[in-house]
């Protein structure tokens, strides 16, 4: 492993005031950012607040109508709106095609991310012949496994376990508690939040003999570069191969993805859906919160699955599905949920009237 300093030396630092957060002119927040500058462009800003709430030094963004009464009692330095609001303020002002997006932007732009501080902390545990990259962060009760490698200013905090073998990216960020088994890789830009599992075994059990065999889970787990995966997400391993999970995949909290699954690029799954095993899920995909999909299935590009929706069928054209009733009253509900109980009998009458009026109609 090569040299690296100390998080902390013998003796606590002295302790430092946080650096004053930097301001930026709109000319040179639409020189990084993109947009327009309608008025004050020599305006300061150094931070995003809430419209309402917003004050000297603080932008906000305006991006639905129902924002313009709003938009003009706001205190904000300056504001972000689509063209579709631009007469609705006076003051300084950028005007934006996605005002959404351009949120999310001025947010890592004036609220960046602390620098990683390099070194490994003397609490931490580092096997033999880990490779930790000079600018990486291990952090507290860090276990880094036997020929694990850390990538440039890749950060690994407290309490996480990167297992033998596995891979972390440049600028990679696991946050406290995290754990990756052996044999797994996660790209460039990978963001894992504190309480996720990246590469258990999958759920693999054959039956004989009326007991269950387990099934050895050999494959692993990739991750591609800029994906972020949400507090207690698990991932699966592969049973021979690697589930994958490719670039720009967004994941919300407490995902189960199971062996072998394989996510396209740039999907975003919202929180508690199951994806079971060796399902393929397109690129540029949505997935609604609650949703379950069944394993072995295939998922087109460009779909969009509707919250709570259970899937049991390959989707091969891109557009939107839903299968969960929409909110009733309860007693309308039951009578409903009655009704469908006698579809079946319903349906069974219908053809039966239908055969009888085409033998009277034949009769006469």
């Amino acid at each position: 492993m090569p040299a690296v300093r100390p998080l902390r030396g013998k003796r606590a630092a002295p302790r430092r005031s946080p650096p004053a957060p930097r301001a930026y002119t709109l000319r040179e927040i639409t020189a990084r950012l993109g947009g327009e500058v309608v008025a004050g462009a020599a305006c300061r800003v150094h931070a995003v607040a809430p419209l309402e709430r917003a004050g000297a030094g603080e932008i906000a963004v305006a991006s639905q109508p129902r924002q313009l009464e709003q938009l003009g009692a706001t205190r904000a330095a300056a504001v972000v709106v689509p063209p579709a609001l631009r007469a609705g303020t006076a003051g300084p002002c950028i005007v934006t095609d996605n005002p959404y997006a351009y949120f999310a932007r001025l947010l890592t732009l004036l609220h960046p991310e602390p620098a990683v501080r390099a070194g490994v902390h003397r609490g931490a545990v580092i096997e033999p012949g880990a490779k930790i990259a000079r600018s990486a962060s291990i952090g507290p009760r860090a276990v880094i496994g036997r020929g694990a490698v850390i990538g440039a200013c890749a950060r690994v905090a407290a309490g996480c376990v990167v297992g033998a073998g596995v891979n972390i990216g440049a600028h990679t960020r696991l946050y406290p508690n995290v754990t990756v088994y052996p044999g797994c890789t996660l790209g460039d830009r990978v963001i894992v939040h504190s309480g996720v599992v990246i590469g258990a075994d999958g759920f693999g059990h054959a039956p004989a003999d009326g007991v269950w065999i387990k099934i050895p889970q050999i494959g692993g787990v990739t991750i591609g570069d800029d994906v972020e995966i949400g507090a207690n997400t698990a991932i699966d391993r592969g049973t021979l191969g690697d589930t994958l999970i490719e670039a720009g995949v967004k994941l919300d909290n407490l995902i189960q993805i199971g062996h072998n699954v394989r996510i396209g690029a740039h999907t975003a799954i919202a929180g508690c859906v199951a994806i079971a095993g060796s399902t393929q899920i397109g690129k540029h995909c949505r997935i609604g919160g609650a949703s379950a999909i069944s394993g072995h299935l295939v998922i087109a590009d460009g779909v969009t699955i509707s919250g709570g929706t259970t899937v049991v069928k390959s989707i091969d054209t891109a557009g939107v599905y839903t299968s969960l009733p929409p909110l009733l009253p309860h007693r309308e509900w039951q009578r409903n949920t009655v009704r469908m109980r006698q579809l079946e009998r319903l349906v069974e009458r219908i053809a039966a009237l239908e055969m009888r009026l085409a033998r009277e109609g034949t009769e006469r």
